[in-house]
């Protein structure tokens, strides 16, 4: 079998992580991997198992793991990088290739200090220039990829992300409900959820502020549950904290969960009335098809790629305008039959994305490029 070795350092992060897990167990079937790994990972046994384990420790964006990787890397068939931080000096691969999920740090160059904007856009064009073939998301990213990097259009590969359709699926029982309950005692009856992190383009201010404008009777009715740790998303100095300070009393409205599970986020996505996601920039977007495959209506912004993978199965909105959102809010909250509709278009529109299909087209792609000359 081919060898495959695989920059799977970002193994247990958020969102290159999901993409990692999700992916090696149909590689393993199709090539001889090899995973270069923090510590962590070589101790797990379902992935020695299944692969040969290089440790690589040093700190990413050094000097010191560029010479890491250097020594590290053995010879291989594919060396696959799925993040744009790849080796930058010569190894032993007879092919390339680097996936680039977004391009957030040269579109989004306001929250970069001179020094990270330019190392950012040096690194993406070493990326795109050292591998022979560059895999992103979605036309979305392949668009930006090519705007910024001046990427020839033939040399990129859209394989789209996928849905892992046996942890997040429609219904749930009373009893998996009760284990969330009991774990979660906090949450509000019916609630608007909100799964993300803090960065800038996530936007969660403008959820904030679509909420408070929301009429009492409906801030009653529904609270907003936003997936993670208070202190993450609020320091003192922030917008939201002080919009928070002005509305005291709404804040027992809003719920922060803390750390979640990964097994536990299918009943966050059942047990809501409705999924927000108003980010400003996506590469992909996973949070509202998992939604949608939990059967939970989405609304989601405009923004990116969003429409593209969303399809026909949202509500949409202007991710930069409150009021429109909360128009939104009140559209899909007051009207039953709205909500069973995207409920039925959701699911619809989860299952035209699959991790096996993802892993098929990666697998093809390797195997084209070793047969090409």
């Amino acid at each position: 079998m081919p060898h495959l070795v695989i920059d799977a350092r970002m193994l247990h992060s958020s969102g290159i992580g999901v993409y990692l897990r999700q992916l090696i167990p149909f590689l393993t079937r199709q090539f001889e991997v090899t995973l270069l790994s923090r510590e962590k990972e070589a101790q797990e046994a379902h992935w020695k198992e299944t692969a040969t384990i290089i440790i690589c420790s040093s700190d990413i964006y050094s000097i010191k793991e560029q010479v890491e990787l250097y020594t590290k890397i053995p010879p291989c068939d594919v060396f696959w990088s799925p993040h744009y931080n790849i080796p930058l000096l010569p190894i032993k691969a007879e092919k390339r290739v680097v996936t680039i999920h977004d391009t957030y740090h040269l579109a989004y160059k306001q929250t970069l200090s001179y020094k990270q904007k330019t190392y950012a856009m040096l690194v993406l064009k070493a990326a795109v220039k050292l591998s022979d073939k560059v895999v992103t998301v979605s036309e979305f990213s392949k668009r930006e990829i090519e705007k910024y990097t001046n990427c020839p259009k033939e040399k990129v590969k859209k394989i789209s992300n996928g849905v892992d359709h046996t942890l997040f699926s429609a219904g749930i029982s009373e009893s998996e409900e009760k284990t969330l309950r009991n774990k979660f005692f906090h949450l509000p009856k019916r609630y608007i959820l909100y799964v993300g992190n803090v960065k800038p383009h996530k936007n969660l201010l403008t959820l904030l502020k679509a909420y408070i404008q929301l009429s009492t009777g409906l801030q009653k009715q529904y609270g907003l549950v936003i997936v993670g740790k208070k202190d993450v998303f609020i320091t003192p100095d922030t917008e939201l904290a002080k919009l928070l300070q002005k509305e005291p009393d709404l804040e027992r409205q809003i719920v922060f969960t803390g750390f979640v599970p990964d097994a536990l986020l299918p009943f966050f996505y059942k047990c809501a009335s409705l999924f927000v996601f108003p980010s400003l920039y996506e590469g992909f977007g996973l949070p509202p098809l998992e939604a949608m495959a939990c059967g939970c209506p989405v609304l989601a912004s405009t923004a990116a790629s969003l429409p593209e993978v969303c399809g026909t199965a949202a509500i949409y909105f202007n991710p930069l305008d409150a009021e429109e959102l909360k128009h939104q809010l009140e559209k899909v909250l007051e009207d039953d039959k709205l909500q069973q509709e995207l409920r039925k278009k959701g699911i619809v529109q989860s299952k035209k994305f699959s991790w096996k299909s993802s892993a098929n087209e990666h697998i093809q792609l390797f195997n084209d490029l070793l047969t090409s000359h």
